[in-house]
Formats: C-alpha cells, structure tokens, sequence
C-alpha cells in the first residue's frame, strides 16, 4: 500500500471506518475495578474505626495508640495486596480478550463492507500485544491496592500525631477513596483506548493496511494541538506520527487520555 502525504487521498483508494474503543467494554472494567476498590475501602474504615475508638482517649497523650493503629494498617495493607494481586491476573486477562475479540471483529465488518473479506487468527504478533495488555493491566490494578493504603498509613499516623478526633480522619480516608476511584476511572479509559488501538494496529500491519488517516476525538476538553493539527492527515501506522509537543513518533489512542483514532486506507476503488 503505497504512502500518501498530507490529506489528499488520490482516486482509486478509500477511507474505511475507525475501529473505536467500546464503551461498554471501558463502563465493565471500571465497575469491577470500583467494587474492588469499594470492598477493600470498607475493611479499612471498619478495622481503622475499631482501632481507633479502643484507642482515642490515649491519642493525644503518647506513643501506643500510633503503634497500634500501624499494625492494623499493616494486616490490611497484606491482605488486600494479595486480594488484588490473585485478582489482576483473572481481570486483566477477561479484559484483554474482550477487547481483542470486539476490536477484530469490528475491524472485519468494517473491511467486508469496504469489499475485503478476511479470516482472523491470533497469529504471534496479536499474541505479543496480547501479552502485553494483559501485563500491563496487572501491574495497574496491583498499583490500585498499594498506593491507597500507603497513603492510608500517612493519613492514620498524622491524624494521631496531631490527636486529631475520627471524624477529621474519617473525612480524609473518604476523600482518599474518591481519589482512587477517579484513578480507575481513568486506568478503565485509558488502557481500553490503548488496548483497541493496539490490536487494530497489529491487524492492519498484518494486512498489509499500513496507510491509515488519524481521526481526532474532539471529545476531550483540552485537546492536544498537535493532536488537532494531525486530524485529516495520512501516516504509516507501523511508524506512526510524529508529535512536536511529545517529541516522539505515537500511535493514536496510545497517550494518557487519548481517544484519537486511525482510518485504514483501502484499494481498489473508481
């Protein structure tokens, strides 16, 4: 497939459809991974509440209470590391099959409608990517667990070094929860972006499709201006375009918060 520059297409050739990230697929992640973070949030505020009222009239007066409050960190700092941890690998794999199976088969529809019709098989290259989302998943959702409670540990030792009351501490440990709920949120977004658009690039390398026009999302609300200036315009999907505000060659929908899109260009059309 030859290279064309800028945004002219040349007669003979056609634009297909982008191949876009499912939303339900991005609302199935994020729930799951929002009732986990809400379980562990629970325990915490139980276990944290318990041993903090056994302990609130010796806060202000030494050492202990601060000691005690550690320990009980500790245990759930363990237990919901390993919660987590059994859990990335199931949840990170459902989600990556789910996209590699919605994503081929919208790139197969799309092609039969364009006058291709092609048989899909996980060849080596789609296995590499799979792996690779799958990894990458895992490390995310175990990311989850320690950050939150690391923080948890912080928010628990000032809140007994400045012998404040449980209702301060209980404030703040909610308002560490919205934050880690916000994290989700946006892990959800941005690996189901990165996963369909990687599983599409991998198709159409693989036929040979490596003419694609980039599709801004106009969906976010501070757009990239590199990411506006590249709409319209040709690329070589192996490569990708250059972005002067990353300094690098990217690939839509692979930067943080990037709903950007390809569309493959076909031949064979008067």
């Amino acid at each position: 497939m030859p290279m064309f520059r800028g945004r002219r297409i040349p007669k003979g050739y056609k634009v297909l459809k982008p191949v876009l990230p499912s939303a339900a697929i991005e609302d199935k992640y994020r729930v799951k991974l929002d009732a986990m973070i809400r379980e562990m949030h629970d325990s915490v505020m139980y276990w944290i509440e318990a041993a903090y009222k056994n302990n609130e009239p010796r806060i202000a007066m030494d050492a202990a209470p601060a000691e005690v409050l550690r320990i009980a960190v500790a245990r759930l700092m363990g237990r919901w590391t390993d919660r987590f941890n059994e859990a990335s690998e199931r949840l990170a794999d459902y989600f990556a099959g789910d996209v590699e199976q919605r994503s081929s088969a919208e790139l197969k529809k799309i092609l039969k409608d364009g006058g291709w019709t092609v048989k899909f098989k996980m060849t080596p290259a789609m296995r590499d990517v799979f792996q690779a989302t799958v990894n990458q998943n895992v490390a995310l959702i175990k990311s989850i667990p320690s950050q939150y409670l690391s923080d948890v540990e912080g928010m628990v030792q000032r809140s007994v070094q400045a012998g404040r009351d449980l209702k301060q501490l209980t404030d703040d440990l909610e308002n560490r929860y919205e934050i880690t709920r916000r994290r989700a949120k946006l892990i959800a977004l941005d690996q189901n972006n990165k996963a369909t658009a990687s599983f599409t690039r991998a198709r159409r390398i693989e036929l040979g499709l490596f003419t694609n026009v980039w599709m801004h999302s106009h969906a976010g609300k501070e757009p990239r201006p590199t990411h506006v200036e590249m709409n319209g315009k040709t690329f070589d999907i192996r490569k990708g375009m250059w972005d002067s505000h990353e300094q690098e060659w990217i690939q839509p929908g692979y930067l943080i918060r990037c709903r950007c899109s390809s569309r493959p260009v076909v031949s064979g059309f008067s």
